[in-house]
């Protein structure tokens, strides 16, 4: 074992990745808290400097996927494409078998440039969560409870207001709805042979209701 890698595996080097990522999350959600005073006088001016204030947080979740755990994204693209991404607004699928699949896609928004500004659809208990959960609060991330006929019209309107955005940014989304278990995956193909739609082997039935909303509010951006 290397050097690098033998400080990985010692506690004190985890000790110490979690102190500098709390100390520094509450702090930086701190300074949050006092951007509010721009929003009345400039939205724009607030947006953009929360966009910085995030990425000094997810940049360091990104370090630890990269750096700490050694996991490397392969990105697959028409080459005709790929000078598009980063300069323009986008809607991400990812699918969701694992805790840290968010992690992957905040990996290829580091590489494009568009991590501090990047969005998801969460779970409205995420807003309460210290750090990450304050930050995407300041960044406008769209919460839902998962009741549609609650959230459609607060999702609506949130998704409305980030046509405006300063800043690109890529609206990351997992058209599963929830994470991939075999409980989950047996009663989503339960669902599936009712409604007479294909069963899926490996994911589970896409709830299209909140990517069809997405991609109406966002259209054209």
């Amino acid at each position: 074992m290397d050097i690098v890698g033998f400080l990985k595996s010692q506690f004190i080097c985890h000790l110490l990745i979690c102190y500098i990522f709390i100390v520094s999350g509450l702090i930086i959600n701190f300074i949050q808290l006092f951007t509010l005073l721009l929003w009345p006088i400039n939205k724009q001016l607030f947006r953009r400097i929360n966009c910085r204030l995030a990425y000094c947080i997810s940049s360091q979740m990104v370090m630890l996927l990269e750096w700490w755990s050694g996991t490397d994204c392969t990105l697959y693209t028409d080459p005709e494409s790929y000078h598009k991404y980063g300069k323009e607004n986008a809607i991400v699928i990812l699918n969701h078998n694992f805790e840290i699949d968010f992690l992957c896609g905040w990996n290829f928004c580091e590489r494009f440039g568009v991590l501090g500004s990047s969005k998801v659809l969460a779970k409205k208990e995420l807003s309460y969560m210290p750090i990450i959960g304050w930050m995407w609060y300041f960044l406008e991330i769209v919460f839902c409870k998962r009741k549609w006929e609650e959230d459609r019209k607060t999702v609506m309107q949130k998704l409305l207001n980030l046509r405006d955005y300063p800043e690109n940014f890529w609206f990351l989304i997992h058209c599963e709805g929830t994470r991939f278990t075999e409980q989950k995956h047996q009663i989503s193909m339960q669902v599936a042979e009712a409604k007479g739609l294909p069963k899926l082997k490996y994911h589970l039935l896409p709830r299209t209701k909140g990517f069809a909303v997405t991609v109406q509010c966002l259209r054209n951006v």
